[in-house]
């Protein structure tokens, strides 16, 4: 019986050993990415026009494809096998910017990486919570790798290419993007489903708790817009310095990180409606700051506050979601959350943002985003203290209304 347990604990911990890998290797290429890829473009010579091409083809990729292969891996319960070749084919669509400068290539190519990495994080975290099982809550230990390992490429890959050319971001996303392909192979298999998922499925994720739930969070992640657009723009338009900014975005890592380690405590203490309203509360203060001063005390403790505006919002959604989603339709319910939130709701914040800087400048941008998060948090708060009232909705099949842990207040 000894030997048994201590197998089970030796299997439990080597799963979510490839777990924590998947994370450190995602965001980490993430972390390549996203600061210096349009970095790489501007150096070949293609306009800001063409940048941004590139740029909304990988954002509209986000919000249309992982549904598409949520609700695949849902029907054939193949996900590991999908979740291979996707890995797979987008390794092999990036390694073509290695071969080519021109843009009308350079847009065919990121169209077809981004068809297949577009889907990965969300079958990643839809994984995550089937492998953790009644341990859901631990989930930041295991997701706080991917925020070490991309401020470690932010800090890294800075120097790097001033040592030696923009080129290099490219070669280094192929060979994470090789290097995820590689460690995907260590996840565990599934057993194949022999009948479809039950009837209903989606119309469960199309009802009007779930929806209430999307549309609040769509909001959560627009009035983010201001900061991942405008955050560097609005400090470097005060004056300070590329050290300070770099240091800011670094506060706010670490404390994301420090949310993450705290994970279990949090979701035992309080329940996931709690958790999603306090950090509505911090992003409306968050964004309120930043509007109204220029103080750097101010400044850093609204950096401090990224701990509850995404670090503590992203995990409980995710688990918010899990309960919400039917037993099948975990993938596409993480697909969804992801494409209308992450993928939907920061493009609309960028584009929003980015069209209302010239008129109302940084400071003005904060504002609204600060209105923003407001009518998302209100819009969740009214519809959960109705539901409470109401006596709620039924739980979904195979789902269960508390929160991971213990029940929630």
């Amino acid at each position: 019986m000894n030997r048994k347990i201590s197998l089970r604990s030796e299997t439990a911990a080597r799963r979510k050993a490839v777990l924590a890998l998947q994370y450190f290797l995602y965001f980490g290429v993430m972390g390549i990415y996203l600061p210096y890829f349009n970095l790489y473009g501007y150096h070949l010579g293609l306009s800001g026009f063409e940048v941004g091409v590139l740029s909304s083809l990988r954002s509209a990729a986000w919000v249309l494809f992982p549904l598409l292969w949520g609700a695949l891996a849902d029907r054939t319960g193949r996900r590991r096998a999908i979740v291979l070749l996707c890995h797979a084919a987008s390794t092999a669509a990036w390694t073509g910017f290695l071969f080519t400068e021109r843009f009308a290539v350079m847009a065919v190519l990121m169209v077809l990486y981004a068809m297949f990495y577009a889907p990965i994080i969300s079958f990643l975290e839809a994984a995550s919570l089937e492998i953790l099982g009644g341990e859901k809550s631990a989930y930041g230990r295991v997701r706080l790798w991917g925020s070490i390992s991309f401020i470690a490429m932010v800090l890294l890959f800075g120097p790097l290419i001033d040592a030696s050319t923009e080129r290099v971001v490219v070669a280094a996303v192929a060979g994470g993007s090789c290097a995820m392909a590689l460690a995907a192979l260590g996840l565990p298999r599934e057993s194949p489903r022999r009948h479809p998922p039950p009837p209903g499925t989606v119309r469960r994720l199309v009802r009007g708790e779930v929806l209430v739930f999307l549309a609040s969070a769509f909001l959560m992640l627009a009035s983010h817009g201001a900061y991942y657009g405008f955050f560097s723009i609005h400090l470097a338009a005060q004056g300070r310095t590329t050290a300070f900014i770099g240091a800011a975005w670094a506060l706010a890592s670490a404390a994301e990180i420090v949310a993450m380690t705290a994970s279990s405590a949090l979701f035992r203490r309080f329940s996931l409606e709690r958790v999603l309203l306090v950090a509505f509360a911090a992003a409306v203060l968050r964004w309120t700051m930043l509007a109204l001063t220029v103080s750097t005390a101010a400044l850093l403790a609204s950096q401090v506050l990224h701990a509850l505006t995404y670090g503590a919002f992203h995990m409980a959604s995710l688990l918010y979601m899990d309960r919400l989603a039917p037993a099948g339709g975990k993938n596409l319910g993480q697909a969804l959350n992801n494409a209308l939130t992450y993928g939907l709701g920061l493009m609309a914040g960028f584009f929003l943002q980015g069209a209302l800087f010239a008129r109302l400048g940084s400071f003005g941008l904060f504002a609204v985003s600060a209105g923003i998060a407001l009518a998302g948090g209100l819009l969740f708060g009214l519809y959960a203290a109705g539901k409470r009232r109401g006596g709620g909705e039924g739980a979904p099949a195979g789902t269960q209304r508390e929160s991971p842990g213990a029940p929630g207040r």
